[in-house]
């Protein structure tokens, strides 16, 4: 589990945008990883090794996938958005070019897009957008297409809204894992490390992002799509009706894998099982890569 890590920065639009990296000793021509961090979080939330076989770049990296993880406005060492101007769309904007740099500069000719809760719903609008990158296709993680009202999201979004807070960790802790059966100790110490204070614009758009943006931006992504939701989820609806709702607004995307991530709660990468869901993304990935390549020899003939 000691893959290197490398901190890379990326100038957009007047902001800073920063990005936790890890590859492959040598290079073996699998498609880039693009990874998005969810609210409280920095990029370091990728690198909590819920089990013993490491965190997610630790896996993606062992099979061969290089990744880059990017702290989201105003979380590690990117830049931070006044709050009127601290929407997704403009996160979206922002991360979009920040990759699209990435791209050139690794010089990647495939690109996987993951994003978790939050940075979930930030993939997916920037691949609704149809952005200038060889995007193959795109994981959602940690959110869905119904969040209960009255739950643990619509308390976070009850703060002060231009606030920016930082949670205690035992708060933090009773929303984000599951049963105490789901995870290590060492996989929540290791959490705590990528906890971050969240500004608060984020938690009151959160709960309201599956009505007012999935109906209208899922019929735009074109590339295939992954989704996990987590079985205990404090967040999010994850029954076999909500998943299959969810799945069913990507009338455009060539196919559609949506499923719950049994034993895990919320942070789904911090759980014992996280790694099954790790599997499953790389599995998804290379079902991506193969279709992306049949795209390109018909477009050739």
């Amino acid at each position: 589990m000691a893959t290197q890590r490398d901190l890379l920065t990326f100038e957009v639009d007047g902001h800073t945008i920063t990005a936790l990296a890890a590859a492959p000793a040598e290079p073996t021509g699998k498609p880039l990883i693009a990874a998005l961090h969810g609210g409280t979080y920095t990029a370091r939330y990728f690198d909590v090794a819920g089990s013993a076989e490491g965190s997610f770049l630790d896996v993606a990296v062992a099979h061969g996938y290089p990744v880059v993880a990017f702290d989201r406005p105003g979380y590690g060492g990117s830049t931070a958005l006044e709050p009127e101007a601290n929407t997704f769309a403009r996160h979206a904007e922002l991360l979009g070019d920040a990759l699209a740099q990435a791209v050139q500069r690794l010089a990647a000719d495939g690109v996987f897009l993951v994003g978790h809760s939050i940075g979930g719903m930030i993939a997916l609008m920037i691949a609704a957008s149809e952005p200038d990158i060889p995007l193959i296709g795109v994981s959602a993680t940690g959110m869905g297409a119904v969040i209960p009202s009255g739950g643990a999201a619509e308390a976070l979004g009850s703060l002060p809204a231009d606030a920016t807070v930082d949670l205690p960790y035992e708060e933090r802790d009773k929303v984000m894992f599951g049963p105490g059966h789901t995870f290590r100790e060492e996989g929540v110490r290791q959490a705590h490390g990528s906890y971050a204070p969240v500004p608060v614009r984020e938690l009151v758009q959160a709960p309201r992002w599956p009505k007012e943006h999935l109906p209208a931006l899922a019929p735009k992504v074109r590339v295939p799509v992954h989704n996990a939701l987590a079985e205990y989820d404090a967040l999010w609806s994850s029954g076999a009706e909500n998943v299959a709702r969810f799945a069913a607004l990507f009338t455009a995307a060539p196919f559609v894998d949506a499923s719950v991530a049994r034993g895990t709660g919320h942070c789904i990468d911090h759980h014992t099982l996280g790694f099954a869901t790790h599997l499953r993304q790389l599995a998804f990935a290379e079902e991506c890569a193969h279709w992306a390549a049949q795209q390109k020899a018909g477009n050739q003939n």
